[in-house]
């Protein structure tokens, strides 16, 4: 079985540093520790961030929105498969060579038409009392006749062609052959008929289709003849009578017994949501289809038994509010952050926990590549250079360390630009607030953070100028109103930070009693001046979780 992804993740709503630092630190596992190590997003890079994989040409990481466990991740992918014109006893073999109790039916785009099980086969051959007259009806080709009897054609006359033919055993007399034959169409009748020269010669002369000659007989040389002149198809059976009759039937297409009203699932379906639905089917084995709608792989009622849940790696955030849809139900195998922690990340098994009070996440993670004298590619470089640039803003932030600008100067040696340079068209590239709307100004950087009860979110943009914040403030406002209606959150704020002059605004919305415990300078209803603020961990974070503290519900 293949060995399932170790997703290395950052949060919801990610920012340069979770996508830089979930792009090195998957690179560095994947030359060490785990070669399945997957660079992954739950949220699509903002302009910044697709600035720097542009630059370092280096691809968007795999967006996974959700990890909860879904038909794709247990599903049998290698699956055996059938056409609705294959011959039963083809199809019978590879079942029970197999060990298989059913198999999916598919079109010739892989589309899946049906089901067939070994009982509906089963039934074929042995009928209930009330279907014993279907058993002489014969839907197939001579030519698939000939097939599954192991046979040989002594006279051939469109064996290929697809019809209904009505088996008959001659085993009785020639004038009680004579009598009966009249009750059947004899341009469709299937003789079965052993060494019996007066039989042979009574079908041959009533015309009927085929004559299958048992028990490894041959037809003799007259009746050939006779029979080549009437278009009388000949084969000889290697078979006695009795297992020739039995095996005939073995010709019919599996269309006759395939199931076509069934239930099949989308591969991307969560397990949560089909449970009921598959404990209460008759169903044995459902197929699962991509988007395309063909054949992706099947599952049985057991595949859902305790599936095997997603590994994670979660980097730049430690809290279950900021993580991707579903990490409380995943592996967490280790985190690498560098903010506050909490959140109730829980474990059932011990895992990695490295949390550091440095300025950015790719500091970290470019320190295990100099600590494990791993020479970084210069594109994975550059993406934790660009993480360390944008979360510590160059090195300005208060929230710069020692360490931030240690590991910064070890990285340049790597890089395939000049870092001044660099930092100013990163700085330069995109202004949120110019291009996006004010929907995605809130949603393209926000962390929410449970404290005291109280849930808050903290939306952040940065920006060369404040002049785009003046023409768009009561837009924004307006916005974080209605976000505030329809979230469970009880108070959001975006924080817009002024880079060039290192400073803030804090833009506010929800409950009354939070926003009146706001001590910053007011500038306005629901605005405030934050001079000198310019990080939401450092700065901003550590104010608003004193002021929860303190108001009660």
């Amino acid at each position: 079985m293949e060995t399932p992804p170790v997703y290395v993740i950052g949060h919801r709503n990610p920012d340069t540093d979770a996508i830089c630092s979930a792009i090195a630190y998957a690179d560095l596992l994947r030359r060490t520790r785990f070669p399945e190590a997957i660079a992954a997003a739950c949220g699509t890079a903002n302009l910044r961030t697709k600035y720097v994989l542009k630059t370092a040409n280096i691809l968007h990481p795999k967006l996974v929105m959700d990890v909860r466990p879904t038909t794709s991740q247990i599903c049998r992918t290698n699956v055996m498969v059938t056409q609705k014109d294959e011959p039963f006893m083809e199809v019978y073999r590879r079942m029970h060579q197999h060990r298989l109790k059913a198999i999916p039916v598919i079109d010739n785009e892989r589309r899946v038409i049906g089901m067939l099980s070994l009982l509906q086969l089963m039934h074929m051959l042995i009928p209930d009392e009330h279907d014993l007259g279907e058993q002489r009806i014969l839907n197939s080709t001579l030519s698939q006749v000939r097939s599954v009897l192991g046979a040989t054609f002594q006279n051939e006359v469109d064996i290929h062609k697809k019809e209904q033919l009505v088996m008959f055993i001659g085993a009785m007399s020639r004038d009680g052959f004579k009598e009966r034959i009249k009750n059947y169409p004899t341009d469709r009748l299937m003789v079965l008929v052993g060494d019996r020269p007066s039989i042979q010669l009574e079908a041959i002369k009533m015309g009927v289709r085929v004559i299958v000659i048992t028990g490894d007989f041959k037809i003799n040389d007259e009746l050939l003849l006779k029979a080549k002149e009437k278009g009388v198809v000949v084969i000889s059976s290697p078979l006695d009578t009795a297992m020739t009759a039995l095996l005939v039937r073995t010709a019919k297409p599996i269309s006759q017994a395939m199931e076509t009203e069934f239930i099949m699932f989308d591969d991307h379906d969560l397990l949560h949501t089909i449970r009921d639905k598959v404990q209460d089917a008759s169903q044995d084995l459902f197929p699962v289809v991509d988007d395309e709608e063909k054949l992706y792989g099947v599952f049985a009622k057991s595949d859902m038994i305790d599936p095997q849940p997603a590994r994670l790696i979660l980097v730049d955030h430690n809290e279950y509010g900021q993580a991707v849809q579903g990490a409380q139900e995943a592996q967490v195998l280790e985190v690498i952050d560098h903010h506050r922690i909490g959140g109730g990340l829980m474990s059932r098994e011990p895992m990695r926990f490295m949390n550091d009070t440095v300025g950015s996440t790719c500091t970290m993670i470019a320190r295990m590549f100099r600590q494990q004298a791993i020479m970084p590619e210069p594109g994975i470089a550059l993406c934790m250079a660009s993480g360390i640039i944008s979360d510590t803003l160059f090195l300005k932030s208060p929230t710069t360390t020692d360490v931030d600008r240690d590991i910064l100067s070890w990285l340049r040696h790597y890089l395939p630009v000049n870092l001044e340079d660099y930092a100013r068209e990163f700085f330069a590239e995109g202004s949120t607030l110019s291009i996006s709307s004010s929907e995605e100004v809130l949603a393209s950087d926000r962390k929410t953070y449970t404290e005291n009860d109280w849930i808050i979110s903290i939306s952040q943009a940065e920006e060369l100028g404040m002049e785009r914040f003046w023409e768009r403030k009561d837009d924004l406002l307006e916005t974080l109103n209605l976000y505030i209606k329809t979230s469970n959150d009880d108070f959001a704020c975006l924080m817009i930070t002024d880079i060039t002059t290192q400073a803030s605004y804090l833009l506010t919305a929800g409950n009354a009693a939070i926003i009146a415990a706001i001590d910053y300078p007011s500038i306005d209803k629901n605005l405030y001046d934050l001079p000198g603020v310019v990080s939401r961990k450092k700065q901003l974070l550590p104010q608003l979780m004193y002021i929860l503290n303190r108001v009660h519900h």
